[in-house]
């Protein structure tokens, strides 16, 4: 979504203005259920305002599915090894849920965080698959989607099934089971311990959270019920213990709707928040999990070189007359070697600059929800406080009477 710095702007100055500062926003809006039974799903409308020149006008407007935002993220995740690719929200295990209008809220707005996060990122927003999303018809990105094969067909539980095969050989390494092929330099040890160690602090704190929202809404609830029947007992006494008891019920009513605003914005500005990051968390592990299988693939491919120089040296000592084929065998596995040692180094590479823009990010977003959460249990307490407080005094009056 813009700002109301950026819409003043673009009010200002034409999109395709030189004077522009580049700028690339989606926007993830009316989501909408079509289909019936188990074929039935919700579409959204995916709003993108920019002044790129790679772009095709300065607003686009298309209708995407969650399967193509699967798609663009499958994309991305193989072409950019390294990069923190950024997390989708889950598909909800529960039917009676997926379509619920909370759920679809949430879903949405994470849709939306999901597609920003990719148009801010530096690499990201280059790609020309974002650009397909952004702009293709729904035909032609159905079409795209169908026609990928490999790596694109994995779903984000296939790349952590990989994560998990890393792991299972490290274990079988430990057990004597299997010589291991693992990188274990002290910068990476130490991004794995941190990654490792947010992810359970994140899911510790998310759980709570929602802990805390089940606790207002069930308070809410209590309060709500109490309301009403105190309401009905006071419709059996005369005055003025009628009068009071059905004050009394309609302050319950009203605290009860205070905690219930309350429990909604804390699971849309703070459990939300840190679900997302548990998924932010689980897509580095993927990356990490890839940049593992690169270094094992960089440190084989290495060792098959050596063995496959040694023998050629071996064959040009004795005058072999296979000479000539082991040479070709040797050239070919030397330069695949050097490409599977650039490949690696360029995700350390990316990794290192990752991490850096994930912490600062991180920084960033869990600050403002943070500061959401503590103003909103503020805005709760005294609005509770107000609520009990103007009715003491008839209270105190109706005792001293």
């Amino acid at each position: 979504m813009e700002s109301s710095t950026e819409q003043a702007r673009n009010v200002m100055q034409s999109p395709r203005s030189p004077s522009s500062q580049p700028y690339l926003s989606a926007s993830v809006t009316d989501p909408v259920k079509l289909g019936n039974g188990v074929q039935a799903y919700i579409s959204y409308r995916v709003i993108t305002k920019t002044n790129l020149p790679e772009y095709q006008g300065p607003e686009k407007i298309v209708i995407r599915r969650y399967s193509d935002f699967v798609w663009l993220r499958d994309r991305l995740f193989d072409k950019y090894k390294g990069v923190f690719v950024p997390p989708l929200p889950e598909k909800s295990a529960v039917e009676k849920f997926r379509f619920s209008a909370e759920f679809i809220e949430m879903r949405r707005a994470a849709l939306d965080i999901f597609v920003n996060r990719i148009a801010s990122h530096p690499e990201l927003k280059q790609s020309e698959d974002l650009r397909t999303f952004l702009q293709a018809d729904e035909e032609t990105m159905e079409r795209f989607r169908f026609q990928e094969t490999g790596i694109f067909n994995k779903k984000p539980a296939d790349f952590m099934q990989m994560f998990r095969d890393v792991q299972s050989k490290v274990s079988d390494a430990v057990l004597g089971k299997e010589k291991p092929v693992e990188e274990t330099t002290p910068e990476y040890e130490k991004l794995k311990h941190y990654i490792f160690e947010l992810e359970n602090h994140l899911a510790e704190a998310q759980k709570h959270a929602y802990r805390l929202v089940k606790r207002h809404r069930e308070l809410g609830q209590s309060l709500l019920d109490f309301g009403k029947a105190v309401k009905l007992l006071g419709a059996c006494e005369g005055e003025p213990t009628g009068k009071l008891f059905s004050d009394l019920g309609t302050k319950s009513e009203l605290v009860s709707i205070k905690l219930q605003k309350e429990a909604q914005q804390v699971l849309m500005n703070f459990e939300e928040p840190l679900k997302d990051y548990v998924r932010y968390v689980q897509s580095i592990k993927a990356t990490i999990a890839e940049r593992a299988t690169a270094f094992k693939q960089h440190c084989e491919l290495a060792e098959t070189t050596k063995l496959k120089e040694i023998n050629l040296d071996k064959l040009m000592l004795t005058r072999s007359d296979k000479v000539g084929e082991a040479e070709i065998e040797y050239r070919e596995m030397k330069a695949e070697s050097e490409e599977a040692t650039i490949r690696f180094e360029r995700i350390v590479k990316r990794m290192n600059e990752e991490i850096v823009r994930f912490q600062e990010q991180k920084t960033e977003e869990m600050g403002v929800a943070f500061h959401q959460f503590a103003k909103g249990q503020a805005r709760l307490a005294n609005g509770i406080a107000d609520a009990w407080r103007a009715l003491l005094p008839k209270l105190e009056a109706a005792s001293s009477a």
